[in-house]
């Protein structure tokens, strides 16, 4: 192996091998910690960023389900009132019509009330 020569006094230039190849090797150590490092970071982040969609996917999803059940329970709400609505317009029919009958029975000669306890004893 031969040393580098100075040109300038003409000398030899000692050079370290065992710094250069420790420099080197924690390097290319500290490179590959580095990447490693990097890539364990990047998995990290996508394993959060996909945990993230999914929630958001999943908020999205049950807000989508509340708004259908708010709007079916409207529809019930509304259907409630008109069931009632109706309820009560065939309550006051029912009673205009059972008064009529009672008017009827009670202007014929067949629906006299007969006293039944004095045909008894």
């Amino acid at each position: 192996m031969e040393l580098p020569l100075d040109e300038e006094d003409g000398t030899f230039t000692n050079i370290s091998l065992a710094d250069d190849s420790a420099e080197r090797f924690s390097g290319l150590h500290s490179s590959r910690a580095e990447r490693a490092r990097s890539t364990m970071m990047n998995a990290d982040m996508d394993a959060v960023e996909a945990e993230n969609q999914v929630e958001l996917e999943e908020k999205t999803r049950l807000i989508n389900q509340v708004l259908e059940l708010q709007h079916t329970l409207e529809d019930l709400s509304a259907r409630v009132d008109a069931v009632k609505e109706e309820n009560l317009k065939l309550k006051s029919e029912n009673q205009v019509l059972g008064q009529y009958i009672e008017n009827l029975m009670s202007a014929s000669s067949v629906f006299q009330t007969t006293d039944t306890k004095s045909k008894r004893k």
